[in-house]
């Protein structure tokens, strides 16, 4: 007799630490500001959605040993903010028959879902999460805030980028990789001692890399009418060629790939394809819906 009941696996409840309380975001502070926050009707500044990406590598390692940092994907969606001091954890879905794919989520101690997500090994991943959320979107009204965007609009030039150890990362990312594997919730030596990686070089951690590829966006110099405050309402980070290595430069392009709208916000949804220092050769993509806030518009303020 066999049983149909879905097994999941899960980590330890933590609590994620918040480093963008001094963030400068379009030379203004940002959402996770408490008091910018708490003026757009949130309790405090959220911890930023990727800092939860770290619960996850320890499950799909468990499943899916090294190939997960070499050729892995996680497609999610952001549904429930955390204020620092609020714990959470990942769950894992166990895999039937060897199956290459997953659905992974994270709670809060009470049960709140934080974010959804699917994750996978390639290079055949099949329809992502965001893939079949793009598919469902509808067109967005008469855009404000994006309204000199369009479909296809790619950043200004290359930007070349790299993570040091000791790198303060600018004024989106007020830290640095040191500073950040002091308070990270799951840490591993392959972070910081190449001589314990498997590839002998440091590698990235997972939430870090949407900090790879921000930190340097003012330079797409994409036509954002600002000032505005944003946040992060879904990502999928896709490895090709990874991991993606500490001290190593890369090349990065970006383009516009959706453009959506709801009550509350209008979106801008960049990939951004990450390649080696030559840029011939791509080593992993992220795609990041950037949701700016109405309210936080002068475009709306004047009706």
């Amino acid at each position: 007799m066999t049983f149909t009941t879905a097994i999941a696996i899960a980590g330890p409840l933590r609590q994620p630490r918040q480093m963008l309380a001094q963030q400068v975001y379009q030379g203004h502070e940002s959402i996770h500001d408490d008091s910018t926050a708490e003026a757009l009707g949130f309790r405090a500044g959220p911890i930023e959605g990727p800092t939860h990406f770290s619960l996850v590598p320890p499950l799909l390692a468990h499943l899916w040993g090294q190939d997960w940092f070499e050729r892995g994907w996680i497609s999610a969606h952001y549904k429930n903010m955390v204020i620092e001091g609020e714990q959470v954890r990942a769950f894992a879905s166990l895999p039937k028959g060897g199956a290459r794919r997953t659905n992974v989520w994270a709670e809060k101690a009470d049960g709140t879902t934080v974010f959804e997500a699917a994750a996978s090994i390639g290079p055949h991943h099949g329809e992502t999460l965001l893939e079949s959320r793009l598919k469902r979107l509808r067109p967005p009204g008469k855009l404000r805030i994006l309204a000199d965007f369009h479909v296809g609009l790619k950043g200004a030039a290359d930007e070349k980028v790299q993570m040091l150890p000791d790198q303060n990362l600018g004024a989106l990312y007020p830290f640095s990789l040191q500073e950040k594997l002091a308070v990270i919730t799951e840490n591993t030596p392959w972070y910081s001692d190449a001589s314990s990686s498997p590839w002998r070089r440091a590698i990235i951690p997972l939430e870090m890399v949407s900090v790879l590829t921000e930190y340097t966006s003012p330079l797409a110099q994409f036509p954002l009418k600002g000032p505005v405050v944003g946040l992060f309402a879904d990502q999928e980070i896709r490895m090709i060629e990874g991991p993606l290595f500490v001290g190593e430069t890369y090349v990065l392009r970006r383009e516009i790939v959706a453009l959506s709208e709801s009550s509350r916000t209008e979106s801008y949804w960049v990939r951004t394809r990450i390649f080696d220092a030559a840029g011939s050769r791509q080593k992993a993509e992220v795609l990041l819906n950037h949701a700016v806030m109405k309210q936080s518009s002068d475009a709306y303020k004047q009706g």
